[in-house]
């Protein structure tokens, strides 16, 4: 919700967060959605496939076919493969990883104070 609101109220924003915020954010949830269907992996291994993840889609935006064209022509289509390669986004995804992967490293140090 947050990098959809980064988009609606960019204006509201100082620049440089909007610019990068939606993708740094689309990150962190790739991050997330990876540990939600691999909870028991490794925080690097889900770091590293995550990262994979979203430089493939990145780089996928260099193709231009009709059929893809039409799905990023749509509104979840646009969400999830984007429309144009930009280096800046693999710098934001970069970053949206590492902060995931911080948290959940953040995460399992406090429980297993706790245990």
């Amino acid at each position: 919700m947050l990098g959809l609101a980064s988009r609606r109220f960019g204006a509201s924003l100082p620049p440089f967060l909007a610019a990068h915020s939606g993708d740094t954010l689309w990150a962190l949830l790739v991050f997330a959605l990876t540990g939600l269907l691999a909870p028991r992996a490794p925080i690097g291994r889900r770091a590293v496939a995550s990262l994979a993840f979203a430089f493939a889609i990145e780089c996928s935006q260099l193709f231009h076919a009709e059929w893809i064209d039409a799905i990023r022509a749509t509104t979840l289509g646009a969400l999830v493969l984007g429309h144009g390669f930009l280096w800046s986004d693999l710098a934001c995804y970069t970053v949206g990883v590492a902060a995931g992967a911080a948290m959940a490293v953040a995460m399992e140090r406090f429980a297993a104070r706790r245990a």
